[in-house]
């Protein structure tokens, strides 16, 4: 197989310029390593683990990497602003446990350490330099891309509204050159290098990777395509599901973590869309989720209330044009050579 070699490989001692984003409950240790294995670097879904459920998923992934003396890995923590002037809805996902949680980070030498849904504090950013783990901020518009800079983050990676999960609501291809352009003549502490880019949204194939780099990109994160993988923790009717999606299938909705969050469009959430919008937004502007609030009612009033007809199967629009599960290292495979294809056409032009 070919390589793109960029600023972001050369980094993080990876081959390739792809990363798994750290998807929680799907982004685990089969899929990590595969990735990771593959020559692009695998993140760790870290949310809804303790310290010693996410030790014990790192060692888990570094048993299945097959480079034992350097492992290649990531890991994505979920650090939303909490109390003044934050979002009502927003809770600490941690639970308390983030101090603890950046030792087991630091103490399993971590590649990369990746902060989600909200800015990571700046002793995060500090301690995790001291050791040497370059940080990456998710960011859904050029604000955040300023924030992430003010902290010292080390990669900013900006993910278009087309993306699954929590995203914003501007697409990659204005967000995109919009970020690499504040990120230009800023200085990483860590490296005394450039602050890097990173693009997300929308992103499936080689040629999102060649126009990822076109952008000013210095890789792309993945999460996606990487669903509709052998080796994805997501469940059998959820790769159904994203297979049978096509670009319109998903939506953007508040209902289940009071931030937007795409996923595959459902009976559940269309009916709180299009019925109950300003339930919504009165339950929202309390600090009450609606899923949780409607599931706690039927509990109490003893309806029938189905979780698998109304869970989140989250999900980009790229959903469209992938229309098989294949393994993470032929996605990783195509995703580079589709790149170098593109951009050798290009070329020609």
């Amino acid at each position: 197989m070919g390589a793109l070699h960029t600023e972001i490989t050369k980094l993080l001692g990876i081959r390739h310029p792809v990363l798994l984003a750290g998807m929680g409950n799907i982004a685990h240790r089969d899929l990590v390593a595969a990735v990771s294995n593959a020559g692009g670097l695998g993140t760790i879904g870290g949310i809804f683990l303790n310290p010693k459920m996410l030790r014990k998923e790192i060692k888990a992934v570094k048993a299945l990497l097959h480079d034992k003396q350097s492992p290649k890995f990531g890991v994505d923590l979920l650090i939303p602003k909490v109390g003044s002037g934050a979002r009502k809805t927003n809770s600490d996902y941690n639970e308390g446990n983030l101090p603890e949680l950046i030792n087991v980070i630091i103490e399993e030498k971590t590649t990369l350490f990746v902060s989600a849904v909200g800015v990571p504090p700046r002793w995060v950013v500090e301690k995790l330099h001291k050791a040497g783990i370059p940080v990456m901020n998710m960011c859904g518009a050029p604000r955040h891309a300023h924030k992430a800079i003010e902290v010292g983050c080390d990669i900013v990676c900006c993910q278009g509204s087309e993306g699954g999960g929590h995203t914003g609501d501007i697409g990659t291809s204005v967000l995109v050159p919009e970020c690499v352009d504040i990120c230009r003549g800023k200085t990483s502490e860590l490296t005394g290098g450039p602050v890097l880019v990173v693009a997300a949204g929308g992103i499936f194939d080689g040629r999102g990777l060649a126009a990822a780099l076109a952008y000013g990109a210095h890789a792309v994160w993945v999460g996606t395509r990487f669903v509709a993988t052998k080796e994805a923790a997501a469940s059998r009717i959820h790769k159904k599901n994203l297979l049978a999606s096509t670009s319109s299938d998903t939506i953007r909705t508040l209902i289940y973590s009071g931030r937007p969050l795409r996923c595959i469009k459902n009976d559940y959430i269309m009916d709180w869309e299009e019925n109950r919008s300003s339930e919504i937004k009165a339950l929202t502007a309390k600090g009450v989720l609606p899923y949780q609030q409607d599931m706690a009612d039927k509990q109490k009033s003893g309806e029938s209330f189905s979780i698998a007809r109304s869970m989140p199967h989250l999900c980009g629009q790229c959903a469209g044009p992938i229309h098989e599960v294949t393994t993470a290292a032929e996605v990783v495979e195509e995703l580079v050579q589709g790149a170098i294809s593109a951009i050798k056409t290009i070329s020609k032009l």
